[in-house]
């Protein structure tokens, strides 16, 4: 019982409601480019396929990794000596962001594709840059030592995640719903206006989280860099440049493939790459499917976004707890079932029409198994890394299962359109996807090294 109370007593901790926010500001974004774009898109007259591929913007979070050093060395003057390396990056983005849904506010889909996902294109990468700062940010919030809380802010980050996709998601269809019963035809437009807000109070919250002196990181940094450029044996600007490169980009992979070896190094990629397939194929029609079946977008804000997000925060805790007393890789296998599990509820909603009840139950079981999948994968990814090459391990792993989320997902609408429309059978397939990385999983079970082995 003491253990327990230990526990809950950690997410008491000041910390955990900073890093709360900073998940919120995460998660805010794919509301905008996934949820909203989609049914604006569908709603405009594109076709499944078209949404389907729209997703392809999504891509971009697969590859921030590249980027992630510069963001990680360079400081924006002025701004970040006021208030710090880490929020001066996450401001300038949010900004970027705010800029394109007022732009996004101007447009129609149907007459304005290319320059809607254009502005897409751009809230994504906005989003994909800062999430690299936002996790520093919010690993910097607790310090090393402190393995209990380094457990509960990835919970409670995950928790928020959910919270600005989720909530964000109800006010975007509520706002949306109602503008449009009220007889505005720019509906959508005026939503993202309204969704401008939003991004303006969590840029106040922001102000007030404390951020460590980047001093120390800076000289250790540099000091890496310079000994590099001594070992390749000169000291001008192209040898700076390899030294640069050599210890932000190739170190982090040299030792990754050093710790697995090549042969578990490339299935534990390949597992990373294909787990949340299947989650992200059903995902991205999810919210066309129920406006095809007959839900408003008032039900699908109550159903899929409002039910969902007090399931999903609550599971995602209780997910964090399972994970770390049963151990990441057997939370694993158990999350893949249950994704698999709840993807066949939709094929029976689709099989036996719209039923408000089904679809609770359905929404209400997927975003259990959704929230304790990403907990697992999550603490899987974090205890993978090696810690002397945190940020960038990180963001290649994570990129890696974006790529799986994103870029082979985008088929998903084309995959739909190929079946005539079958979304029983659709679901079906997506439940199927996630065994191959579970026959991975199974075969690199005893090879993986973690850190907490």
């Amino acid at each position: 019982m003491s253990d327990f109370r230990a526990s809950i007593a950690v997410y008491r901790d000041r910390r955990m409601f900073r890093i709360l926010l900073l998940g919120a500001m995460s998660g805010f974004p794919w509301v905008l480019i996934g949820s909203s774009l989609s049914l604006w898109l569908s709603e405009d007259g594109l076709s499944r396929s078209a949404v389907g591929w729209a997703g392809l913007i999504f891509s971009i979070y697969a590859i921030n990794f590249l980027w992630a050093p510069l963001i990680d060395r360079i400081r924006i003057p002025g701004l970040a000596h006021k208030i710090g390396q880490r929020k001066a990056w996450i401001i300038c983005f949010q900004v970027v962001i705010l800029l394109a849904l007022l732009g996004w506010s101007l447009l129609r889909p149907a007459e304005d594709i290319w320059l809607v996902m254009a502005i897409g294109l751009v809230i994504a990468t906005a989003s994909a840059s800062q999430d690299i700062t936002i996790d520093a940010l919010r690993i910097e919030q607790i310090n090393s030592s402190e393995k209990s809380s380094m457990a509960a802010a990835a919970a409670v980050h995950v928790t928020g995640w959910w919270s600005g996709y989720k909530i964000g998601g109800i006010a975007a269809f509520f706002a949306a719903d109602v503008l449009q019963n009220a007889g505005f035809s720019n509906y959508w437009q005026l939503t993202f206006v309204g969704l401008s807000g939003f991004v303006f109070l969590a840029n106040i919250g922001l102000l007030f989280i404390p951020e460590v002196s980047a001093d120390a990181r800076i000289k250790a940094q540099n000091k890496e860099q310079e000994t590099l450029a001594q070992h390749i044996g000169a000291n001008n600007g192209f040898a700076r440049l390899v030294a640069f490169l050599a210890s932000t980009i190739w170190g982090p992979l040299v030792s990754f493939f050093r710790q697995n070896g090549i042969v578990i190094g490339l299935g534990i990629l390949g597992f990373v790459l294909l787990f949340k397939v299947g989650e992200a194929f059903m995902g991205k029609m999810s919210l066309i499917f129920y406006s095809e079946i007959g839900f408003s977008k008032s039900d699908i804000a109550l159903y899929s976004k409002g039910l969902g997000w007090i399931t999903t925060v609550a599971f995602t805790l209780l997910g964090g707890f399972f994970a770390i007393r049963s151990g990441a890789v057997r939370a694993l296998f158990i999350a893949g079932i249950a994704m698999a599990a709840t993807n066949i509820m939709f094929s029976i909603l689709a099989w036996t029409g719209k039923s408000e009840w089904l679809f609770a139950v359905a929404v209400l079981l997927d975003d259990i198994a959704a929230a304790f999948a990403t907990v697992a994968f999550v603490t899987f990814i974090s205890l993978l890394v090696d810690r002397t090459y945190t940020a960038t391990q990180y963001a290649l792993l994570a990129s890696i299962g974006t790529i799986g989320r994103t870029t082979l997902a985008a088929s998903s609408g084309a995959l739909v359109d190929g079946l005539g429309g079958d979304w029983g059978l659709f679901f079906v397939i997506t439940a199927l996807m996630v065994l191959p990385s579970l026959g991975l999983l199974w075969i690199l079970r005893h090879k993986i090294q973690l850190s907490a082995d």
